[in-house]
């Protein structure tokens, strides 16, 4: 069955929370496709989604106010399990008839809940079975208001010293709320609570897997593109990579992929793609791969921009004219293939009422020329990057490919902190490559998630044997994560840090100082740009 991968899916509504796509993750994470739609969405898009089960993300507003978001009522008449995570869940008792009110004692942070007694067939039951210390859980609060009043036909199956009722339950309706976040790795239980709703509430099976997820993809392109041609701007990162192997096994030699070399990537970048995608490589794909040097135009085109949107946009609209050029050199080229991935479609998005905030802009999501005349494919656009790795590894893909590090798509232009110049990138990325090679000989390449150097438009004081040096400054980044989406910063050994930057200052000759950058997401983000 071509569509089993989306036979049962669960819908996320998404009232502006910072963990919305945590949510997401963790439910594909138990085998079960989600979608996440904003609160104000038409409720004709609520009732085409059609899913199994709705879980509703907290939010920074409060439902003591009469003109902040509510649950639509599409979702109460979609007739299946809801899951209400702290904002939802608050939403759902002020919408029910239960009360919420201010609280004196607001929680942000680690707290302990207890099991309500006295309370059979609790949808919490698996979580605090699993703990430490059964009847009790560490979780993760973040919240001002509380429920104080149930709703007529809801028991209370938690609580907290601040929350009185910390989660609920309507068993006959099959509406289940928590005043904490069980996405969150912090809070104990969580995976267990999530996998409880959707594989157990909802009733779904786990259909969405690697296997089915390409079987799917395979079946869309071939209908999509038919016997047209294809374009693929290919970099060598696990987005593009895993496209054109989708791509290839769909629909083989319609596809050309180009490889531009904008100037802009990290070192050996060409050779190592033209070695692993070209006919005339070691690879097993066979594509037809077009190399395109295009290093002088970008950095003209970049020149003077310092601001880090600009600079993003440039590159993107750089990026297609180059592709529309290639696009028309090839006879019968309709489709223009992207790397457009789950999370560039929801950042760059925003409500109708303008809740939701573009923290950047992504080269690869929309923001076609109405002149381009290729129509765009984007077979991994309901993935995260975690998904994408695993469908890569399915599909064949080499371990040391897909597990690379991830790379932004304009590159070292947003690792150079201001005006970007052939100086500066040539400097970078040599830089950049020192950082690489000293983490794999230590054998910490895999034991950190993303790793690189940033070039600060900084200039310090240096002494190199007895001549003085006033240049910039490398800033070597390192972060821990799960999801991209908090991180905390790598404690590396003092020794590695030492010989990373003792390698750049002595190598390389614009460089006088190397700092280490220990900020975690939030409050930083982990790219500076």
């Amino acid at each position: 069955m071509h569509n089993q991968a989306h036979r049962e899916r669960i819908l996320i509504l998404d009232f502006g929370a910072q963990y919305t796509q945590l949510i997401a993750r963790r439910v594909r994470e138990c085998g079960v496709y989600s979608e996440i739609l904003p609160f104000d969405v038409n409720e004709s898009a609520i009732r085409e989604c059609a899913p199994s089960g709705v879980i509703l993300s907290g939010g920074p507003e409060t439902t003591t106010s009469g003109l902040t978001p509510r649950v639509p009522k599409a979702i109460f008449d979609l007739s299946v399990p809801i899951l209400g995570i702290c904002y939802g869940m608050q939403s759902l008792a002020q919408q029910l008839g239960g009360t919420v009110e201010s609280s004196d004692h607001q929680e942000f942070g680690h707290a302990d809940i207890q099991a309500a007694s006295g309370i059979s067939n609790s949808f919490l039951g698996t979580a605090f079975a699993s703990s430490s210390d059964p009847g009790t859980l560490d979780v993760w609060m973040s919240h001002g208001d509380r429920v104080t009043r149930l709703p007529d036909g809801f028991e209370c199956v938690a609580s907290s010293v601040n929350a009185p009722i910390a989660a609920m339950q309507d068993r006959e309706r099959k509406i289940f709320a928590v005043q904490f976040h069980p996405e969150v790795t912090h809070t104990t239980g969580g995976t267990e609570i999530i996998r409880q709703f959707v594989r157990e509430e909802c009733g779904s099976q786990g259909d969405w897997t690697p296997e089915n997820i390409i079987e799917e993809a395979i079946h869309n392109i071939r209908e999509q593109v038919g016997g047209d041609k294809v374009i693929l701007g290919l970099s060598g990162g696990v987005d593009s990579s895993v496209v054109a192997a989708l791509l290839s096994r769909a629909i083989g030699d319609q596809l050309t992929c180009v490889f531009v070399d904008n100037g802009l990537l990290r070192k050996n970048e060409r050779e190592e793609v033209e070695r692993a995608f070209s006919k005339h490589g070691d690879n097993s794909l066979n594509l037809n791969l077009v190399t395109v040097a295009a290093e002088e135009v970008f950095l003209s085109r970049l020149a003077g921009l310092d601001e880090p949107e600009a600079k993003r946009k440039v590159i993107g609209e750089t990026f297609i004219e180059v592709f529309e050029q290639q696009a028309n050199s090839i006879k019968g080229v309709a489709w223009l293939a992207q790397g457009t991935i789950y999370p560039d479609v929801i950042e760059s998005a925003a409500s109708k009422y303008g809740k939701a905030h573009v923290i950047k802009s992504h080269h690869n999501v929309g923001g076609l020329p109405e002149r381009m005349r290729l129509k765009l494919v984007e077979p991994l656009r309901e993935l995260f990057k975690d998904e994408v790795r695993k469908v890569g590894l399915a599909l064949g893909l080499p371990a040391s490919l897909i597990n690379r590090h991830p790379f932004p798509g304009p590159g070292l232009a947003v690792r150079i902190l201001g005006v970007v110049e052939k100086r500066s990138t040539d400097v970078l990325r040599r830089a950049d490559a020192i950082f690489m090679e000293e983490l794999r000989k230590a054998d910490y390449y895999n034991k950190v998630d993303q790793a690189f150097a940033v070039y600060l438009p900084v200039k310090s004081v240096g002494v190199v044997g007895d001549a003085r040096r006033y240049e910039p400054v490398i800033a070597l980044r390192a972060v821990e994560t799960t999801d991209y989406m908090t991180a905390s910063w790598a404690h590396l050994p003092y020794n590695l840090i030492a010989v990373v930057s003792n390698r750049i200052i002595n190598e390389i000759s614009g460089i006088s100082r190397v700092v280490y950058d220990v900020s975690n997401k939030p409050p930083a983000t982990i790219e500076w740009e």
